[in-house]
């Protein structure tokens, strides 16, 4: 009897073999029950003894009923008769016995018999339709297709659950006003920048850190260690402005200069935006802000961090540090007199990319300098600081200058392993997200964004295209849509710089390339440019993808489609900032298309419009474009012979 049953597709061919295995199988189902009947009835008989003459008329009715065929043996006689072998003898009694019991059943499960029905009856199911297996059997392989539950992580309650954000910047505006613990001068400085109001990311950050730092910079509120922030919130949500404003107010009431925040960020662009707005709000203020990024040579930086004195060694130049982790390393290790024993704010910018540098290790390296060792301490010092421990009753008697971590990026990770790396002190999340109850909110999720936010104002497109064709696209969107600033990305240096070399060939559109083919220097005077209106397209890699502000840019094209959803998320954030609108066009193959609209799906992309580019529109440039395929190809072989000499 078959024990497993492997569902398949039933086709018209298979309508006469499917009828006879159904039958089969019933056939066996009914041979089973009637074998089990038997077996019963002759437990029954070996119970109870029969008696000598029951057992007679018995043994007479079989052998009348048994009228069967003789034939012929190999041992030349009848099956049963004395010739016949003795092992057939004892054989043929099995068989006798088996069709005993097989003739007197069915009399009883006739009625089974009839309710199962031969094959053909109309009770059973048409040939065409694929039938279902035996009650009986296991059933392998089935077909039919269902959606798997989406499984919801089980995260911490300060992940699952956030201090919700509003994401319109343009309708959530809270006034300046409404926030009263924000200091008048710093009032006065957000109003002559044209500030009236703060962003839902500001009105909600702000208070909650300058809460913090009520009782003074030294001291937390109550003694207590403050708890470290979090913020998840869309690009160009004014996160910057957020963190600039209360470290700056926090600081106004210092008397000595030491390094009392620490701002680390992924780039050196980067790094110069922040000390540029840190240099606006500490105008006029005793307070001084240093950049280390390496743009600079080491003993250059050195003289605007530290001084050596005659008195004391050493006096400290800086009271805010903006920094990249690698330069920031060498600065612990090489500089004398630096130190940040002092350090309250530690704001760790695009926290997503930092974390996934902590190979560096520079996240140990900082708290370790933050901390002294045991043998550093001063018994009689006081707010002496101490790694933080358990809270006890014991741990609360001495205070000490606690070291508070603000984390900001617009793709902040959900992975708790991840975040642990961090050492945060009981977080608090701000986001734009709302909170996640529990795995019956999937649905809920889905329809209020998926696992990151845009701006309101952006609007996405994909286009589809040949290999060949990419530069004649992005050649007619530059010339049809007409922007005045566009922003192209690439995947590699070589495909920016050969791509960069195509348009400046092409002519009619003036273009500038952004890679680290350039110094410092260079790049940073070509943002300059891009910022004054004087470069219509830059052609970047991924360098100007991290919270780079450019103001007016109005078109992002991905000429090379980003392989991560982070990537994209930074990608098109260069656009649509503060309330703006802008576009964001994807330049598409034909293999890449299901894989990226399904990952833009997930990233909660609200609408993605197809744009489709003819060939009749792409015709009048062909021309022109192979004249400019011509000089790339000369500009190149010259640039590999320039290398090779």
């Amino acid at each position: 009897m078959a024990l497993f049953y492997v569902a398949r597709y039933a086709g018209p061919e298979a309508a006469g073999a499917e009828a006879e295995a159904e039958a089969d199988g019933r056939a066996r189902a009914l041979l089973e029950r009637l074998q089990c009947r038997a077996r019963e009835r002759q437990r029954q008989q070996q119970s109870r003894p029969q008696e000598p003459e029951e057992a007679a008329q018995t043994e007479g009715a079989a052998s009348r009923r048994r009228r069967r065929r003789p034939r012929r043996c190999k041992g030349g006689g009848a099956p049963g008769s004395p010739q016949a072998p003795r092992s057939k003898r004892r054989r043929e009694a099995g068989e006798e016995a088996g069709a005993e019991s097989s003739e007197e059943a069915p009399r009883e499960g006739s009625v089974d018999a009839e309710a199962a029905g031969p094959p053909g009856t109309p009770g059973e199911q048409p040939s065409g339709e694929a039938r279902g297996p035996p009650a009986h059997a296991l059933l392998l392989g089935g077909f039919g297709r269902s959606r798997a539950p989406k499984v919801q992580p089980f995260l911490p309650t300060w992940l699952a659950q956030p201090s919700c954000v509003g994401r319109n910047v343009t309708e959530d505006l809270v006034p300046i006003e409404d926030v009263p613990e924000v200091h008048p001068d710093l009032q006065r400085k957000l109003r002559a920048h044209g500030i009236s109001s703060y962003f839902p990311v500001q009105a909600a950050v702000i208070p909650a850190l300058l809460e913090s730092a009520a009782q003074g910079f030294l001291v937390a509120r109550g003694g207590y260690q403050p708890r470290d922030l979090c913020v998840s919130a869309p690009t160009g949500s004014g996160k910057t402005l957020a963190f600039v404003i209360p470290v700056v107010q926090a600081l106004l009431q210092r008397a000595v200069c030491q390094v009392r925040a620490l701002v680390v960020l992924p780039t050196k662009e980067l790094a110069q935006q922040v000390s540029k707005v840190f240099n606006v709000y500490t105008d006029a203020t005793p307070l001084r802000v240093a950049l280390v990024t390496g743009q600079k040579s080491l003993a250059k930086e050195q003289e605007g961090l530290v001084q050596k004195t005659r008195v004391d060694g050493f006096r400290c130049l800086a009271d805010i540090v903006v920094a990249t982790p690698g330069r920031l390393v060498d600065h612990v290790d090489q500089t004398p007199g630096f130190s940040l024993q002092h350090l309250r704010f530690l704001v760790i910018d695009e926290a997503d990319r930092m974390i996934d540098s902590m190979h560096q290790s520079w996240l140990p390296r900082v708290v370790a300098a933050a901390f002294p060792g045991e043998g550093a301490k001063d018994p009689f010092a006081l707010l002496q600081r101490r790694q933080p421990q358990v809270v006890t009753a014991a741990s609360t008697c001495c205070p000490q200058m606690p070291l508070q971590k603000l984390l900001f990026s617009a793709t902040l990770t959900q992975n708790p392993e991840k975040l642990q790396q961090l050492g945060l002190h009981q977080p608090w999340l701000f986001s734009t997200r709302p909170a996640r109850g529990g795995p019956g909110d999937a649905d809920e999720d889905a329809d209020s964004g998926g696992k990151y936010t845009f701006p309101a104002g952006l609007s996405h497109h994909y286009v589809p295209c040949r290999l060949r064709a990419k530069p004649l696209v992005v050649l007619h969107l530059i010339l049809h849509l007409g922007f005045s600033r566009i922003l192209c990305f690439t995947n590699s240096r070589e495909n920016s710089h050969r791509l960069f070399l195509l348009v400046q060939a092409f002519g009619g559109v003036t273009v500038a390339e952004f890679s680290s083919r350039y110094g410092p220097g260079q790049r940073k005077g070509i943002l300059k440019q891009f910022e004054q209106g004087k470069i219509q397209l830059l052609i970047s890699t991924d360098a100007t993808a991290r919270g780079i502000d450019v103001q007016g840019v109005q078109l992002v094209v991905n000429y090379d489609a980003p392989q991560y959803l982070r990537t994209y998320v930074h990608r098109v954030g260069r656009t649509a900032r503060a309330g703006n609108t802008g576009q964001a066009f994807t330049l598409l193959l034909k293999v890449q298309e299901r894989r990226f609209l399904r990952m833009l799906t997930e990233a909660g992309v609200p609408e993605l419009e197809r744009h489709d580019t003819p060939s009749e529109l792409l015709q009048p440039l062909v021309p022109q474009y192979e004249e400019a395929l011509s000089q790339l190809e000369r500009a190149v072989k010259e640039e590999w012979r320039q290398k090779a000499a």
